[in-house]
């Protein structure tokens, strides 16, 4: 029997690359925002190594724009983050086999993006491993702190980002990462995709009448994923 070969962490680099593009674009523009709430180069760098979260960073220049305290703007970082202990948990049991401190690793660098590829690799019945991963994170890190530092001596020339939509860019990047996972499927599975993805639109619409938005998000999430497993089983 061919013994099978355990991918390396350059392998993760490379499966990391086709969204680093992604990343730079996204992180420029995150530099950009954050300069404009007047925050300076280093606090922007310090922003990214620490909090690495796009949204979050996002939401925190806008926070400090309309001068939040620190417990809203703490309180708020952390409900928008929340959604890491969802991705964190779905990819568990694929690196059981590995020793604590490279599970921590693992899910210290995870962001939306680096859980789509791996979990696009995993729903393809592709090999995964630590190393891997860890290629995929650092590769993805290195490539939002730079791109941040950019955006924010860029941001010196910019002092109303929102006018060129650099506010958006999130957003637009999560519907183009959306857009390959449905159309790289290949587990048969795209209707129960599709069924999760229009629950999850309906909860949110529902819960934001009654809950902030973070919690909105996370809330129907849960529930949609809760949902498309019952569907699953009673296939």
């Amino acid at each position: 029997m061919e013994k099978k070969v355990e991918l390396s962490f350059y392998d993760g680099v490379k499966a990391c690359l086709p969204t680093v593009l992604g990343y730079v674009g996204i992180g420029i523009a995150a530099g950009v925002v954050s300069k404009a709430s007047h925050l300076s180069v280093l606090e922007v760098t310090l922003l990214a190594i620490i909090v690495y979260a796009g949204a979050a960073q996002f939401i925190i220049s806008g926070l400090l724009l309309l001068q939040s305290p620190i417990s809203a703007i703490i309180f708020t970082t952390f409900l928008i983050n929340s959604r890491h202990f969802l991705m964190s948990m779905a990819e568990a049991p694929y690196f059981k086999k590995y020793s604590l401190w490279n599970n921590i690793g693992i899910g210290a660098l995870l962001t939306d993006e680096t859980f789509g590829v791996s979990m696009n690799q995993i729903g393809n019945k592709k090999p995964v491993s630590a190393k891997w991963m860890h290629g995929i994170n650092v590769t993805a890190y290195l490539a939002w702190i730079i791109a941040c530092i950019i955006g924010a001596f860029v941001g010196n020339w910019l002092p109303n980002p929102e006018q060129f939509g650099l506010d958006f860019a999130l957003t637009a990047m999560f519907i183009g990462l959306l857009y390959l996972q449905v159309v790289s499927d290949k587990s048969k599975r795209i209707a129960t995709s599709l069924f999760v993805m229009l629950m999850v639109a309906i909860f949110l619409i529902l819960f934001m009448r009654v809950m902030t938005p973070e919690l909105a998000i996370l809330v129907s999430t849960l529930l949609g994923c809760l949902m498309g497993v019952i569907v699953e089983k009673w296939r």
